[in-house]
């Protein structure tokens, strides 16, 4: 995992933060998430430097996973070291509107 990877994993992972089970490198379909709240169909993608050049690419794998149901938030590596709070808030609001109250 990279660093942001890791520093976003300690708030997601055994239910730390949000009560929701998140799992990490999660194989659905062909593709795989960074991140993924199964229970609630969230899809959350740290983008680094490389992401740019990726847009089409990452453009497909979005559309699939919002085939198959899923909300996909994608975030910046530099969001996670340097707004780590806005990064979870938002996270908690998707949840709120995907179903899961808190």
């Amino acid at each position: 995992m990279t660093d942001a990877e890791q520093k976003l994993w300690y708030y997601l992972r055994a239910e730390r933060y949000f009560k929701v089970k998140f799992k990490r490198q999660v194989p659905i379909g062909r593709y795989i998430a960074d991140f993924a709240a199964l229970q609630v169909k969230l899809i959350i993608e740290l983008d680094g430097g490389q992401h740019p050049e990726q847009k089409v690419y990452d453009q497909k794998r979005d559309a699939y996973f919002k085939h198959l149901g899923f909300y996909v938030f994608r975030v910046w590596n530099h969001e996670i070291f340097e707004g780590l709070d806005a990064v979870l808030d938002e996270i908690a609001e998707i949840l709120s509107q995907r179903g899961k109250a808190f």
